[in-house]
């Protein structure tokens, strides 16, 4: 299928797939080190090839923040402008992995329907 000319329906599940797993990837990142915006950005476009725009990160980031799940602190370079930098907290990390066994679990099902599917009295 040309993911260009793909059906408006796809389009808008992947979209609300993404949107439903933006938190849960930023936080992923998080636990391997603390990152300011620009480069989460970058971080997640590199390893999940998903794109995100600084409007819908920083939000993120501040909900993110409020619920006690990330810190954020301005940090000064030799060279440049000061960053702040985003860190998961021990209460993001434990949220973290409620979320890592749910999509684990979800995985597993969808995973079972699909065998299920595939099997040839179901056919």
């Amino acid at each position: 299928m040309d993911i260009d000319n793909e059906p408006y329906f796809i389009s808008k599940w992947k979209s609300q797939i993404k949107k439903g797993l933006l938190e849960y990837i930023i936080m992923l990142v998080l636990k391997t080190k603390s990152c300011y915006g620009y480069e989460l950005i970058n971080d997640i476009h590199h390893f999940a090839s998903l794109e995100i725009a600084e409007g819908t990160i920083y939000p993120l980031l501040n909900r993110l923040k409020k619920e006690g799940l990330v810190t954020s602190e301005w940090i000064e370079k030799e060279v440049g402008i000061p960053r702040k930098y985003y860190k998961i907290t021990p209460k993001g990390e434990e949220h973290l992995s409620i979320m890592s066994s749910y999509l684990e679990a979800l995985n597993m099902a969808i995973a079972k329907l699909k065998n299920k599917q595939e099997m040839p009295e179901n056919r």
